[in-house]
Order: structure tokens, then sequence, then C-alpha cells
């Protein structure tokens, strides 16, 4: 049986395509969420924190009072949350889950009641 150039074109083509999908990071393929770090100081997550609420009227938008990340009121919850939403929004783009060492990866979802955790997927 003789298969034609265009067919065996195709299918190597589409093996190299499977090939370079597959060489993706773990963060890439993994669920990943951006959190507080909490051996860092009070100060440097403070620090980062408004750093990140700095960045875009979003991050930090559901941890703004009557909204549904703003209870527990905790600067480890509230810098998780602005943390994570920075991360989600900006890791395809270089963003690392770092914030000067107040930030850290987990495989957890720290989403809990009505407030949910982003996360974004390549």
């Amino acid at each position: 049986m003789k298969m034609s150039p265009i067919f065996v074109l195709a299918f190597l083509l589409s093996v190299i395509l499977v090939m370079v999908i597959s060489q993706n990071t773990d963060e890439e393929l993994e669920q990943v969420w951006c959190i507080a770090n909490l051996a860092a100081s009070k100060e440097k997550i403070i620090d980062a924190l408004n750093w990140a609420c700095g960045q875009r009227d979003d991050i930090c938008l559901n941890i703004q009072e009557d909204k549904p990340c703003y209870i527990p009121n905790l600067l480890k919850d509230h810098a998780s949350y602005a943390f994570n939403s920075y991360y989600q929004k900006f890791k395809f783009h270089g963003a690392a889950c770092n914030f000067g060492g107040a930030a850290k990866i987990t495989k957890i979802d720290p989403s809990y009641g009505s407030c949910k955790y982003e996360f974004a997927m390549a």
C-alpha cells in the first residue's frame, strides 16, 4: 500500500505538534495557586500586597469590604488573594509567584465559601 506524500507530511507534523505541546512545564500542566509565604516577614508581605494591588484595579477588587474575599480580614488571606490574582493574570507573560519572597506556589486550592481563587491554564 502506497501512502501519499501529503498524508505522510500531515502525520509527521501532527507527531511534532504533540511533542511540542507535551514539553510544557509542570506549572503549565498542573493547577497551582500563588499564596502568601508565612515564613516571610509581615512587612515584606504588606509591601508585596501593596505592590500587587497597585498594578491593576481588578487585582484586589474581591478583597475590598463587602466583596466575597474580604472575610476573613487577615493579612495572609488578603495577600494570598492578591498574589494569586496577579500571578494568574500575568504568569503567561513571565510573572513569577515570588513577590520578593512574600509568596509561594501551592497545589491546594485556597478558595473558600464564596471566595474563589482564579486559575488560568495555558
